[in-house]
């Protein structure tokens, strides 16, 4: 029975911490452009404001679900470093050994 390998360090998933602090950096992005939106509203006469009133109501909602996709590795198989290129180079015919096999004479 093959016994069960241990995981690749390259193949592990982020760490909760660091999958926490992505995802706080999503968020407050997406918050920092909702800032923006009020602003924009603010300042801007009209019609036009309704855009970026829009925008700021709605983006909350974008900005959770964004926040809360998980952050996946590739699961590319990592190979090991005799695996692509062989570690030893091919055998050189000795010097013993002739390329030819000895003739026989009749």
């Amino acid at each position: 029975m093959k016994k069960p390998s241990a995981p690749a360090i390259t193949s592990l998933p982020l760490s909760p911490d660091e999958e926490r602090k992505h995802r706080m950096i999503r968020y407050s992005v997406a918050m920092g452009i909702r800032v923006v939106c009020v602003l924009v509203a603010v300042i801007v006469p009209g019609w036009w404001a309704l855009a970026p009133i829009v925008a700021a109501v709605f983006l909350p909602y974008f900005a959770v679900v964004i926040a809360n996709v998980s952050v996946e590795r590739s699961q590319a198989d990592v190979q090991r470093p005799g695996g692509i290129v062989p570690l030893y180079p091919p055998q050189a015919p000795r010097a013993d050994q002739s390329a030819e096999k000895p003739r026989e004479d009749p």
